[in-house]
């Protein structure tokens, strides 16, 4: 199957292979069945989601199969993937050498809209930036909708779109390295570039690798889109100077190419307007700075006025498992901040408090270095509680640097954290680590630490 020229790809009659059954398998599934191709999908898992996903797309009569991957897999034309299967995988490597087409989830949804995308991706803030642009991007003229790595599937959304055609539509796409590595068409009218800083290196074999990755969202884009870049960060100047594209910058700091301007009272316009004072923007953490400055920035690009972007920025006090506030119990505050699946929001988490913090850290190690979390004890720090499978790694890491112990779960962390916590404390979840030993994702973690501290308010 030809799929070069995005113009003229068909997939009418043609054999569709969905591998992965997650959220994004069953809606690209449903997408190209739309598109009324001969779908079978595939995953090696067999959990009971599972089996009732399949259950449901048997009644779009598509067929497949879980616990394992057979030999139909590759008697197709294009397959789809999961973000989960890495490169690298015996499956790709056998699917490459029989010519099949393999793209990601929102490389094929973006085959079938010909809205405006807004893609962002950093190693941390995404999330945060993608929620306060979604707001932004909401008037007469423009209906921003928000997809990707968000726990949204981009196809989803755009097979809802061509059941009910919205001219008004513009996409804000949360965009995870995994989903850039199989990508041929995909371009954005705007990539927001946030921050790049080691993650995920249980996958890539390198840094670069992992950054090149990330840099392929660019890698369609024209003259006539913009690449809106963190200034401040030296790896994100290095990698995007060679795009042809129209770059906007942002950042802490001045930067003459900037459209909005921080100082310490306020954020002020390329043409020295006031935006909006600090003390009126909602979300905490000086970290979030940047995150405000993209969203705003990029608002500004699509012809969002600046009241709007003011009243979101002053309302919006930000998204769950991002440094979210659960609980206050015997002076005592309980912090959530599950979606620090990496060393580096684990630091900027740290920097957020002026209170002693008794950190809980664990998960599946991504190939971090825990001892870059050292120069971070000596403050505020006073005890880790290391859990899950990188346990003993965070232990040898730490040290005597800080009173460290360790737990089996997240469970016997909180018990711990508790006996250890004095009034005035807090508790902080930022694991530093992926979720999947004791947890779907980073989502399911923080529900259940949530679901935990409510359960001792209550019982208070």
């Amino acid at each position: 199957m030809v799929i070069l020229d995005r113009d003229n790809i068909d997939i009418k009659g043609k054999k569709v292979v969905i591998l992965g059954l997650a959220l994004s398998g069953v809606a690209a599934a449903s997408l190209a069945v739309h598109n009324e191709a001969h779908v079978f999908v595939s995953d090696q898992n067999d959990s009971q989601d599972l089996i009732d996903s399949l259950d449901e797309l048997k009644k779009l009569n598509i067929n497949g199969e879980l616990g394992n991957h057979s030999e139909q897999i590759y008697e197709a034309d294009l397959w789809i993937i999961s973000p989960g299967i890495p490169q690298d995988s015996e499956l790709i490597v056998k699917a490459k050498t029989r010519n099949i087409p393999i793209v990601s989830e929102i490389e094929f949804a973006s085959w079938y809209t010909e809205a405006p995308i807004i893609a962002i991706t950093g190693s941390n803030g995404k999330t945060t930036t993608a929620h306060i642009l979604e707001e932004m991007v909401q008037t007469d003229e423009i209906h921003g909708l928000l997809a990707g790595n968000v726990g949204i599937p981009f196809s989803r959304m755009v097979l809802n779109d061509l059941n009910n055609p919205n001219s008004k539509r513009v996409w804000v796409l949360e965009i995870s390295s995994f989903q850039m590595e199989f990508i041929i068409h995909f371009k954005p009218f705007i990539s927001i570039f946030l921050n790049i800083t080691p993650d995920h290196l249980n996958r890539y074999t390198s840094m670069k690798e992992y950054i090149a990755a990330k840099m392929n969202m660019w890698s369609n884009q024209t003259k006539e889109d913009f690449i809106v870049y963190n200034a401040n960060d030296n790896i994100l100047v290095e990698e995007i100077a060679e795009s042809t594209s129209r770059k906007i910058a942002f950042g802490q700091n001045y930067h003459p190419e900037a459209i909005f301007q921080p100082n310490r009272t306020k954020i002020y316009t390329h043409e020295h307007a006031t935006l909006i004072q600090m003390d009126d923007i909602t979300l905490p953490g000086k970290h979030n700075l940047s995150n405000v400055l993209a969203a705003a920035t990029a608002a500004h690009i699509i012809g969002i006025p600046n009241n709007t972007i003011c009243s979101v920025l002053s309302t919006f006090s930000g998204v769950p498992h991002r440094l979210e506030k659960v609980a206050e119990i015997n002076d005592v505050t309980y912090i959530n901040d599950s979606k620090a699946t990496n060393l580096d929001a684990v630091q900027v988490a740290l920097k957020s408090f002026s209170r002693p913090i008794i950190l809980l850290l664990g998960g599946i190690d991504k190939g971090g270095d825990f001892r870059s979390l050292l120069p971070h004890t000596h403050k505020y720090l006073k005890t880790v509680i290391a859990f899950g499978q990188a346990k003993e790694l965070i232990l040898l890491a730490i040290g005597d640097a800080v009173r460290s112990t360790s737990a089996m779960d997240l469970n016997e962390a909180l018990s711990l954290a508790q006996n250890y916590s004095q009034p005035g404390d807090i508790i902080l979840l930022s694991p530093g680590c992926a979720s999947f030993d004791q947890f779907d994702n980073f989502e399911h973690r923080g529900d259940h630490f949530r679901d935990l501290v409510n359960s001792m308010e209550i019982n208070q």
